[in-house]
């Protein structure tokens, strides 16, 4: 299991890549702000996938994560 700090180096890492810095920045003001509740948010984030297409989202993204690592951490390339 990653640790905290790891998993924050690590999700900030996929939004600057995917949002780059402006769209990052305004995701984290969104989410701290005091009227974002998590619970509801997260009720409707999959509201209308099965639990097959769920599933299968989840292993796609396990392959991609998969990959990532060993590309990652191939002989001759440094880790953190």
């Amino acid at each position: 299991m990653r640790t905290e700090t790891v998993l924050k180096v690590e999700a900030m890492d996929l939004l600057l890549k995917n949002f780059g810095v402006l769209e990052t920045e305004r995701f984290i003001s969104s989410i701290k702000s005091n009227d974002f509740d998590y619970t509801e948010w997260h009720k409707y984030l999959w509201k209308d996938k099965s639990i097959e297409e769920i599933h299968e989202m989840a292993t796609e993204f396990e392959k991609k994560k998969e990959k990532s690592i060993e590309k990652n951490h191939s002989p001759g390339r440094s880790s953190r």
